[in-house]
């Protein structure tokens, strides 16, 4: 008998389906399954948990916060073993891509590279059949995590994630792993997704603009769920787009949560360049990350710090003097 399956997966659209895909790769031949849906906080305990217990782990959409964590799965991890985590975070790829034990692709949202991985295992044939039947709704959220805007539906589907939140929507594709929504499933979505528009078009007109390069949406502008809609509706649906846009948002404690999206990589770079390990810390990928503020700072000094660091990714792009091309050409202009 197989011991325990623990799948440790993320909360978003794309953990959502991942957790999905995992259920009905693994049920019911290696059930029963556990199944924990957490944020960035939990994902270290429960890793740890499973992996000195008698469990086997698999982890999806998520990485270790703490490098004592990825210092103690390399001494767990059993040599030989099939991988046990799946992201496709850049960050992560940066900082610990060589290990054995994960499965990272940037190309591609975490439910997809788990799907695309699973199928070339040797599966029964009632789990593959389930599996195939996902192949739609993990297209949707590869659309809906890459922001690729070719699926209507990944709008609608991240809506019932908000709505009903993590695990209603699991079990419903535990119970039907269709990508079709019901008459009454769409119904209420669109429903939340016209509300949302009309808080959109409020919130463009007291956002705070810093020329091409970024804009501000202050805190209490949006609501939970909005971000990523409203970013990509200022990024992709305006005639004048910024390189970057900054939702602030002040959490229970007191601290401010900056999330950043962006193109061609830029909402990354910025982790990466204001991250000092005491006032700000930051993770995520290439053009959908966040940073975070103690409570003391200001939204003007934030947004300040936002611009700094635009500007010193500008200046690392530039060329630095002359090259040797440079003066090759010179001289043979001459």
């Amino acid at each position: 008998m197989q011991p325990l399956l623990h799948i440790v997966s993320h909360t978003d659209m794309d953990g959502v389906t991942a957790a999905a895909v995992a259920w009905h790769a693994h049920y019911p031949e290696n059930a029963p399954l556990r199944v924990s849906l957490a944020g960035y906080g939990e994902v270290d305990e429960l890793m740890l948990e499973t992996l000195r217990g008698d469990a086997r782990l698999l982890v999806l959409d998520l990485f270790c916060q703490r490098r004592e964590t990825v210092d103690e799965v390399d001494t767990l991890f059993p040599e030989g073993d099939e991988p046990l985590l799946f992201d496709h975070h850049k960050t992560t790829e940066e900082r610990f891509g060589n290990r054995k034990w994960m499965v990272i692709d940037t190309s591609a949202c975490a439910a997809k590279v788990y799907y695309d991985w699973v199928l070339k295992r040797d599966l029964p044939a009632a789990p593959r059949r389930r599996l195939e039947s996902l192949a739609d709704l993990v297209d949707i959220a590869n659309d809906r995590d890459l922001w690729l805007g070719k699926r209507t539906e990944s709008r609608l589907w991240q809506a019932l994630v908000t709505l009903c939140g993590p695990w209603s929507v699991f079990a419903r594709l535990v119970a039907s792993p269709s990508s079709t929504l019901t008459e009454e499933e769409k119904d209420t979505a669109e429903r939340f997704v016209v509300r949302q528009e009309e808080r959109f078009s409020r919130a463009r007109e007291k956002v705070i603009r810093s020329g091409d390069a970024l804009v501000w949406v202050g805190a209490d502008l949006l609501e939970y769920g909005d971000v990523s809609d409203f970013c990509g509706l200022l990024l992709d649906r305006s005639d004048d787009p910024p390189r970057l846009v900054a939702v602030a948002n002040r959490k229970v404690s007191g601290d401010w949560a900056i999330s950043m999206r962006s193109r061609e990589g830029l909402a990354g770079r910025l982790v990466g360049l204001l991250r000092d390990g005491r006032k700000v810390r930051g993770g995520g990928h290439g053009d959908a990350a966040a940073l975070y503020y103690p409570s003391s700072y200001k939204e003007g000094q934030i947004r300040d710090t936002l611009l700094s660091g635009i500007r010193t990714a500008d200046d690392q792009d530039r060329p630095m003097g002359l090259s040797l091309g440079d003066l090759l050409q010179a001289k043979l202009g001459k």
